[in-house]
């Protein structure tokens, strides 16, 4: 019942959070009336809407408390990369710009000079564009300084609307790199995943690659507590 009526994203009418939770009227009604009780729901005396109350925000923000971003990654990846066969790098925004602070070997392993601490430049890396494209502007727009405006507007669109990036050979020669975002609470953009594999690959992988990257990230996103962005 709690997850219905957050769901609803507002204050919501009794039908519609028991069809959120897939209950007759009646039965929700009494749910939400234990809930009430318990403080963890409250109903506008006005409208008649539910909302979540205190009780449940308090437990919600104790349970993103010991919520850890990279106990999450370490839990994914690897199995992304033994699924896959492709080698992933986790990036986030350092002082330098999008800086390597995981990587992920897959089979065959990767031959780069890239390794954890290497700083992605912003806009040569399929990393850089997911951060150009979901990162705070006030950050991302001075090391795109000197970079055609209607070019960066166009990337910035390009990554938004894909929900992610991908690139070949244009930082390292040989490569070929799909990146996509990950999110929190608040929607911003707190890392990016990058699978990479060489250009002797299986191409044809890189759909399936793409697909399991973004399933993956997606995943980390909503463990967090954060929306998935829709694809245009």
């Amino acid at each position: 019942m709690l997850s219905a009526v957050a769901g609803c994203g507002a204050p919501a009418s009794l039908s519609a959070v028991a069809a959120g939770a897939r209950l007759s009227a009646s039965q929700a009604h009494r749910y939400l009336a234990s809930l009430m009780a318990a403080g963890m729901v409250r109903q506008d005396f006005r409208s008649g809407l539910y909302d979540l109350d205190a009780g449940a925000i308090r437990i919600g923000l104790a349970g993103l408390a010991r919520l850890d971003v990279f106990a999450s990654v370490d839990a994914v990846f690897p199995a992304f990369c033994r699924e896959t066969g492709r080698t992933c790098l986790i990036a986030v925004w350092g002082d330098a710009g999008p800086t390597i602070v995981r990587w992920y070997p897959g089979y065959p392993p990767v031959i780069t000079s890239l390794a954890i601490g290497s700083v992605l430049p912003l806009l040569h890396s399929a990393s850089g564009h997911v951060f150009y494209g979901f990162g705070d502007p006030q950050a991302v727009e001075p090391k795109a300084a000197g970079a055609e405006a209607g070019a960066l507007a166009a990337l910035r669109a390009r990554v938004r609307a894909e929900v992610g990036s991908r690139l070949e050979g244009d930082l390292i020669p040989g490569l070929r790199a799909i990146s996509a975002p990950v999110f929190d609470l608040q929607g911003r953009l707190v890392l990016v995943a990058t699978a990479l594999a060489s250009m002797t690959a299986d191409a044809a992988a890189d759909a399936r690659a793409a697909v399991a990257l973004r399933a993956a990230c997606r995943g980390v996103t909503e463990t967090l507590g954060g929306r998935w962005p829709e694809a245009k």
